[in-house]
């Protein structure tokens, strides 16, 4: 297995957490990632790693006591408001450390940290994949170099290069646009979105519309303004946060203001879904994990942590499956599928429930099956 060409491409959690399993089974693999450097942009806000998948990925990784020191404290607390800005519920974290919140960005780079150096080749973006032979593919990246693999993992994300060796699926519009907005150093610069938001998360949802929110580890707040409207609803005429205000006509300005306080441009972000429950049939050598093999919406709050926890199976199934890569890669995905299409359902469901009329007392009954369930 030591000698076998590993090349996973794509450098987020999913990919790295592999890499790291593999590292700790004494097994080599190479990252293949298109950013120029492991700063070369910013990663994204606040995650919730949960003790039933994201962090049995970072047992399996070793890498626990690390991650305990990466925790943001009080991140956990979490606030249910109705479009009045009445607050509905108001949990504060209570220290269990079921789903712990932390920077995506610090979590990045403790995965990094944790690889040898070399393991993750910057500023490699695939451009074309062939079919060799004996499950072997050569990569062509966009410099013109090559690589050659053994085992293929496409852990590349929603759009996927390596998909399309498997499957013709592509992800489509969920019906959600979110509108991202930063207020930094909030308490002293945006004092009342600041109270509106709370210590931890906050979710403000209903008919068609509403806000999620959370507070993060610099002191900033990262805002997701969410609209149920046409995929090219953002591209129509006159000012963009001016249409965005109006949509959330006869809401409270205490909410609304989390749109007008931010002066920077905003960022429309399209949710896209994979089908769920999609599945392949096996190709010798070549492997998905994450969003490339399980796309869905963000209202499971699962994407990061499946993306993780299949990273550490897959990295597992080759260690024990040393000499038989095909048996590894089978066992790995007979596990993979139902996991990947429980977790889209979920996603597929609380998003409707998010957006209906009721939505403040349906989001709260379930987290509470939630609670009850995990």
């Amino acid at each position: 297995m030591e000698q076998l060409q590993i090349g996973i491409v794509g450098g987020g959690l999913g990919g790295l957490t592999l890499a790291r399993v593999l590292h700790v089974h004494g097994i080599a693999a190479t990252v293949y990632e298109l950013d120029a450097s492991a700063t070369a942009r910013t990663q994204g806000g606040m995650l919730d790693i949960h003790d039933y998948n994201g962090q049995v990925a970072l047992h399996a990784a070793g890498l626990m006591d690390r991650f305990q020191a990466i925790i943001h404290p009080g991140g956990e607390a979490m606030r249910i408001l109705d479009r009045h800005a009445e607050v509905l519920v108001d949990e504060a974290d209570d220290g269990g450390r079921g789903r712990p919140e932390v920077d995506r960005g610090h979590l990045r780079r403790m995965l990094l940290d944790s690889l040898p150096a070399g393991t993750v080749r910057w500023g490699s973006k695939v451009t074309g994949i062939t079919a060799t032979g004996g499950g072997r593919h050569e990569l062509t990246f966009a410099d013109g170099s090559t690589a050659t693999t053994d085992v293929l993992v496409g852990a590349d994300g929603a759009w996927s290069r390596v998909r399309p060796l498997l499957s013709d699926a592509r992800p489509a519009y969920a019906g959600i646009t979110f509108f991202d907005i930063d207020l930094p150093d909030a308490d002293t610069r945006y004092p009342d979105a600041a109270a509106v938001v709370g210590a931890g998360m906050l979710f403000a949802l209903g008919s068609g519309k509403g806000f999620l929110a959370h507070r993060e580890t610099d002191g900033s707040l990262h805002v997701y303004a969410a609209l149920k409207v046409a995929e090219d609803w953002a591209a129509g005429p006159g000012d963009l946060r001016a249409r965005l205000v109006e949509q959330f006509a006869g809401w409270s300005p205490r909410l609304v203001s989390l749109i007008t306080s931010f002066d920077g441009p905003l960022a429309p972000r399209t949710i896209n879904v994979l089908p769920a429950g999609l599945r392949w049939d096996r190709v010798p050598g070549v492997t998905l994990l994450g969003d490339a093999a399980h796309l869905m919406s963000p209202f499971a709050g699962e994407g990061a942590n499946l993306a993780m926890l299949d990273g550490a199976e897959l990295g597992k199934a080759l260690a024990a499956g040393r000499g038989d890569v095909e048996a590894a890669l089978t066992a790995y995905e007979t596990a993979m599928f139902p996991r990947g299409a429980e977790a889209s359902r979920e996603a597929n469901a609380n998003l409707e429930i998010c957006f209906r009329d009721d939505a403040p007392q349906s989001l709260i009954d379930r987290f509470a099956a939630y609670a009850a369930g995990h």
